[in-house]
């Protein structure tokens, strides 16, 4: 046995000594897209997580400078190979390969490729200039774009978003109460296939959830494929967060506030299976579909569900001149485990230059949205209007009321949000700043102070 251990200690040694050495050359893409968004998707709506989750991003409006360069073209340096050496016999006398790193030397040092990327990236990131804040862009975008040379696929996004808070709910009566929340951490795998007509999306939430015990059960969130063969048209199959409402349908990543307001995270705000259909015209758009009454993979097929929403948008024609106007409204219908569902809705909405306002209303005589699954008969709405004062800098204030039963008396819950975004590199980058009155007719006024952040990568 001793033997044998020597035998293959030498043979390990005569590897380390002779193999050769090799730099490795490394190539990172951009995503080119041509998505043009639409008035919702960009003013109303904002991507998955979404953002809609299912609209895609478009550089082309959300950079200032256009359509990043590839990444491979901008640091040339670090990636070249290195030229092919004669490998000569090691003398008793060798010295290591690698060469100690002088920061003075004019070019890069191949042998220290990955320090150099990893410091031009970080340049790259600070120099960044997002301008628009109405659709997510991530940070490194650039850098974690691949194009696929083999095989089905054109090329793979892969990104994470994370979502922290701090909070002080001080009660008129009581104690005050203190936390810390991560509110969400996204693992984002967006990938286009050959030809560019079809795309997919996997969002992974490993979140702690204390309403999902079973963590396997809303790890899937986004599940996707979706193609876009039709002109003006998307047809979607898959699990996707369905078109109830406009801020029920909207991508977390550019909320207005931290928290979604009450008839939205109540009624809405949840991942169903099925197959949905969106177009995208002038002057209207729509998004409806047929899903299994199910979220979060609950159980396989305990009823069925249909959504459909349209907006108009008068002034789809004048080029912005005079604004952008939307109003909408829809429906939804499901049963699920025999209990039947029904809920309406109506929304308007107007953009002119820094300013923005948002209304939206709606009734259930039962839901099944982010409270679950109820017979109850509520209703709710709310109003919001915003002004940037400058490109980084937005104030915006929120009434926001909810009756979760009709039948009751005395028991509304009103919101009053004042809050403050300071976007640092658009939806990317940004700093969150809620105060918010809460006044309920059965329970205790209390005063929130909320601050959080947002990282888009």
């Amino acid at each position: 046995m001793v033997f044998i251990m020597k035998k293959i200690v030498l043979f390990l040694t005569a590897i380390v000594l002779f193999w050769p050495k090799a730099v490795f050359a490394q190539d990172v893409t951009t995503l080119d897209t041509s998505y043009k968004p639409s008035f919702t998707d960009t003013v109303l709506d904002e991507d998955d997580e979404d953002d809609d989750p299912v609209i895609d991003l478009d550089d082309n409006s959300v950079y200032v400078d256009g359509p990043r360069k590839r990444y491979k073209e901008r640091h040339a340096g670090p990636f070249v190979r290195a030229p092919k050496q004669n490998i000569e016999e090691p003398s008793t006398q060798q010295r290591s390969a690698i060469q100690d790193y002088d920061p003075s030397m004019g070019a890069p040092n191949p042998k220290f490729f990955l320090f150099d990327v990893i410091t031009k990236t970080a340049k790259d990131v600070y120099n960044l200039q997002i301008e628009r804040t109405d659709v997510p862009a991530a940070l490194l975008k650039d850098q974690l774009t691949f194009k696929m040379d083999k095989g089905p696929l054109e090329n793979v996004h892969i990104w994470t978003a994370i979502q922290s808070n701090f909070s002080t709910t001080i009660p008129e009566r009581g104690d005050t109460d203190s936390k810390f929340d991560v509110g969400l951490i996204n693992i984002l795998i967006d990938g286009q296939f050959k030809g560019g007509k079809e795309n997919f999306r996997i969002m992974l939430d490993p979140t702690h959830r204390s309403s999902h015990p079973d963590f396997m059960q809303p790890f899937f969130q986004d599940l996707y494929i979706e193609t876009h063969r039709i002109a003006h048209t998307s047809i979607l199959v898959g699990n996707s967060r369905p078109g109830v409402g406009i801020e029920g349908a909207q991508s977390p990543y550019t909320l207005a506030f931290i928290n979604r307001s009450q008839i939205s995270r109540n009624l809405a705000n949840i991942r169903k299976f099925g197959i949905r259909v969106r177009g995208d015209y002038s002057l209207m758009d729509y998004d409806m579909g047929i899903y299994s009454s199910s979220t979060n993979f609950t159980s396989f097929f305990p009823g069925h569900e249909f959504d459909a929403w349209m907006n108009i948008k008068p002034l789809g024609k004048t080029d912005g001149r005079f604004g952008k106007l939307v109003t909408g409204g829809g429906i939804q219908s499901g049963e699920k485990h025999g209990m039947s569902y029904y809920l309406t809705g109506a929304y308007a909405g107007y953009e002119y230059k820094r300013f923005w306002t948002k209304f939206e209303y709606a009734r259930a005589n039962g839901s099944n949205g982010g409270s679950g699954l109820t017979d109850k008969r509520s209703q709710g709405l709310f109003v919001t209007v915003a002004y940037h004062l400058t490109k980084k800098l937005e104030i915006l204030a929120r009434y926001d009321q909810f009756d979760p039963d009709r039948t009751i008396s005395n028991n509304l819950q009103r919101e009053y949000t004042l809050g403050t975004n300071y976007y640092l590199k658009g939806q990317a980058l940004k700093l969150i700043f809620n105060y918010v009155y809460c006044q309920n007719d059965n329970k205790v006024d209390s005063h929130r102070l909320m601050m959080g952040t947002q990282i888009l990568l």
